[in-house]
């Protein structure tokens, strides 16, 4: 029965019409009081600062590495640089060291030729032939220099002086030298210590020793190894006393009354650049004109 009586709710439109009016005044109160328009630039201000943000750190990232790029390719340029002036610095030690080098080579010659007795020609080796056992060296100096055919030639190296052939042709400006190691060039020598004669020849080429012949069995057991054998001074084809070889090896043979001695050269031929022509039969007036300076 109660529920019979109940009155159902109805919206009528004078009410809704009531509501609507005081929601858009409440807007239209909002818009005037500026509480919205300060929540947009709020949310405005927001929004663009974010995305300036954004922008700022993607264009300062790519501004970092195009700068790292360009320093990068700085530092290569500079160490590529830096590494050819390394070079250059080391090649000019080089070269330094190699000049160097060359002045001593040449004032110990030099020094070498003035304290010579006889008259001498210094002059530079420019070509060698070494294909066969008949081997010449070549230097560049000639007649014009004063060199004549037969002339003795010596060296000196590693402050040793020692014998390295004759002279067998002479041109203008070039001369051709037989060294001793070459089998036609046969050399009349003493033992410096027993001052035993013998005859020393060459086996065709500078890396072989040299051959000592005519040494009697005898005297065998006054050799050493190690000792030098000089130049004896006979018939004038060389000077007195000029180093050749010394004595590595002294083999007897049954059917021979002499020994069998192998010479190491005073000389490297290998590592021989300058050498001295001689003119024994004329004084070394540089050596004359030295004594006198030292004597005033």
């Amino acid at each position: 029965m109660a529920s019979k009586n109940k009155v159902p709710f109805r919206f009528k439109f004078s009410e809704f019409l009531l509501i609507i009016f005081v929601l858009l005044s409440s807007l239209l109160l909002a818009f005037n009081s500026g509480g919205f328009v300060v929540n947009l630039k709020k949310v405005g201000f927001s929004i663009i600062s974010s995305v300036e943000k954004s922008v700022h750190f993607v264009v300062d990232g790519i501004t970092n590495t195009v700068n790292s790029v360009g320093e990068l390719r700085k530092l290569k340029k500079e160490y590529n640089e830096l590494v050819l002036k390394l070079e250059n610095y080391e090649q000019m030690q080089r070269s330094n060291a190699d000049i160097t080098k060359e002045n001593e080579r040449l004032k110990e010659q030099l020094g070498f030729s003035i304290s010579m007795d006889e008259k001498n020609i210094p002059a530079q080796i420019i070509s060698r032939n070494l294909d066969n056992a008949y081997s010449y060296l070549t230097i560049d100096k000639g007649s014009v220099n004063g060199i004549k055919k037969n002339m003795p030639v010596v060296a000196f190296q590693n402050g040793n002086q020692g014998l390295v052939g004759k002279v067998i042709q002479v041109g203008t400006f070039t001369s051709q030298i037989m060294p001793i190691y070459n089998i036609k060039n046969i050399v009349s020598v003493r033992i410096q210590n027993t001052r035993d004669l013998g005859l020393v020849s060459g086996l065709g080429t500078q890396n072989q020793p040299l051959l000592l012949q005519h040494i009697r069995k005898r005297v065998m057991e006054e050799l050493s190894y190690g000792d030098v054998v000089v130049t004896s001074g006979e018939n004038d084809n060389y000077m007195r006393d000029i180093p050749v070889g010394t004595i590595t090896k002294i083999t007897a043979l049954d059917y021979n009354s002499s020994l069998n001695i192998e010479l190491t050269p005073i000389i490297d031929f290998a590592r021989l650049e300058n050498v001295i022509v001689v003119n024994q039969k004329e004084l070394n007036d540089r050596k004359t004109s030295s004594d006198n300076s030292d004597n005033e």
